[in-house]
């Protein structure tokens, strides 16, 4: 445990951005597998739903949460996978 004064508020901000990050995360994945059913299953909510995964994705490369790389290749895979569902 930290002594310094300054130190234990770094504890205690970097819990709080740890919170905020996860659920963040979370939500992003929940997104992603959504988009991901809804690709899989072609319906018309489809290209609507990996749009919003999409927007969610880059806001995630904006925040730090995912490298533009990383990002580039879920959203490569998701158009993927809904084009491999409308053919």
């Amino acid at each position: 445990m930290p002594n310094i004064k300054s130190a234990k508020k770094r504890v205690r901000v970097i819990a709080t951005k740890t919170l905020i990050n996860k659920s963040a995360s979370a939500e992003l994945k929940t997104d992603i597998k959504k988009a991901v059913l809804a690709a899989n299953s072609g319906d018309e909510s489809s290209v609507e739903s990996v749009k919003a995964a999409v927007r969610k994705i880059d806001q995630a490369v904006a925040k730090g949460l995912l490298h533009k790389n990383n990002a580039a290749r879920k959203k490569s895979a998701l158009t993927r996978k809904l084009n491999a569902a409308k053919a």
